[in-house]
């Protein structure tokens, strides 16, 4: 097949959905496809390049302008700049693609693409990566607004096949742009095992102090959507139980109520705040922990995560046993839940790993098969390529 993958967000540019497309791309490309990359242009990455085995054309683009806001973001839109419309029937014309893979519901590329999809009638699979979703409740009508009369009227032109990755994308997907089921195609997110196998780079126990210590790991960065209060709010139930208990926080604090939090609680000596760190490090920081818990507010179950379950460590999240439509998850068998918002449960399930280490270690490597099976990129790539072989087939 030839196959296009479009993202605005394309590596060097950092990113969850970033390292995925090219992670993908890489793997079609090595599995005997065609495959040719459109994305926005990035600093200093060349407008093109080989890599892997596919070619990459970066589109001129202007930046999103940074108001301090908290709704800004790190965007770049192909539309802003004259020609692109051109170009990207040009180099699609030229390239002949039997399918279209596109990230990102709102990025101006998936419309650009999606419109020459209409035209030239190639199908198209949509990978929807972010909910536009807030819990301040003007940016939420802001976003429902934009949703209803922006996104959803250009995605209903090309209509596209979803990439449904979890049930809350589903939920999204149906309330939002109308989509139905029978449009789905259910294919969680995918990570990387093989970047937890080497040894940690890092002595995060000794450079933080924390010798021998139970460690609770909480990776990403901290907004109002993962705001960390539960888990300082299970702080003092845990503390009593199991005293020298440390939670690490790493990531850029961008919202600091769990820090106020902790000095109402009295706990603040439990809290190391870390700020970012270089992802090379990040299997260093798994590596230090007993337990890992980020997606704590029921809000999904995002590739932090799951990369700390394929990391070896018992993982802790706020999801339903159905939130990934094709992969069980059965509580206390391959999975840990709590429910969302709710400190009470959270210390409960804190406490039961802390207080059984066999029962820790049975978890977490139930956890890290349950990654291998279902979550790889080798995995989430070949499911990829048979809906692709579908589409085109049909």
């Amino acid at each position: 097949m030839r196959i296009v993958v479009v993202n605005n967000f394309f590596p060097p540019r950092p990113g969850g959905s970033s390292h995925l497309a090219a992670a993908l791309a890489a793997r079609y490309a090595a599995a005997g496809h065609e495959v040719l990359v459109l994305t926005a242009a990035y600093r200093d990455a060349p407008a093109t390049e080989e890599r892997d085995g596919y070619r990459v054309v970066r589109l001129p683009a202007m930046p999103m302008p940074q108001l301090g806001l908290a709704i800004d973001f790190d965007m770049a839109f192909a539309l802003a700049r004259p020609g692109n419309l051109r170009r990207v029937t040009r180099l699609l014309d030229e390239f002949k693609p039997d399918v279209i893979h596109q990230h990102g519901q709102f990025f101006d590329l998936t419309w650009l693409s999606g419109w020459y999809a209409r035209r030239r009638k190639v199908p198209v699979l949509l990978s929807v990566h972010t909910r536009l979703e807030s819990p301040d409740p003007k940016y939420m009508a802001l976003f429902k607004g934009l949703d209803r009369f922006l996104v959803k009227p250009i995605l209903r032109r090309f209509r596209p096949r979803y990439v449904i990755m979890d049930e809350l994308c589903g939920a999204y997907v149906e309330q939002r742009y109308k989509g139905t089921k029978d449009e789905f195609e259910y294919i969680p997110v995918a990570v990387e095992p093989s970047r937890f196998e080497a040894a940690p780079t890092v002595d995060v126990r000794a450079k933080y102090d924390v010798g021998d210590s139970p460690l609770i790991v909480s990776l990403g960065h901290v907004i109002q959507l993962r705001d960390r209060l539960a888990l300082i709010e299970a702080l003092p139930a845990i503390l009593e139980k199991h005293p020298q208990t440390k939670v690490m926080i790493v990531g850029r604090v961008y919202y600091d109520a769990y820090q106020k939090r902790a000095e109402q609680l009295g706990v603040t000596h439990a809290v190391i705040t870390t700020g970012a760190v270089p992802p090379t490090d990040v299997p260093a920081y798994f590596a230090a922990a007993d337990i890992v818990g980020h997606d704590l507010q029921g809000g999904g179950f995002g590739t932090a995560s799951l990369e700390a379950m394929a990391a070896g460590r018992a993982t802790i999240g706020t999801i339903t046993e159905t939130n990934f439509p094709a992969v069980k998850l059965s509580n206390w068998e391959n999975f840990v839940l709590a429910r969302p918002n709710d400190a009470a449960d959270l210390a409960e399930a804190v406490i039961r790993l802390l207080d059984d280490p066999q029962e820790r270690e049975w978890i977490a490597k139930a956890q890290r098969e349950l990654v291998h099976a279902n979550f790889t990129l080798d995995v989430v790539a070949r499911r990829h390529l048979e809906v692709f072989e579908r589409m085109t087939s049909g």
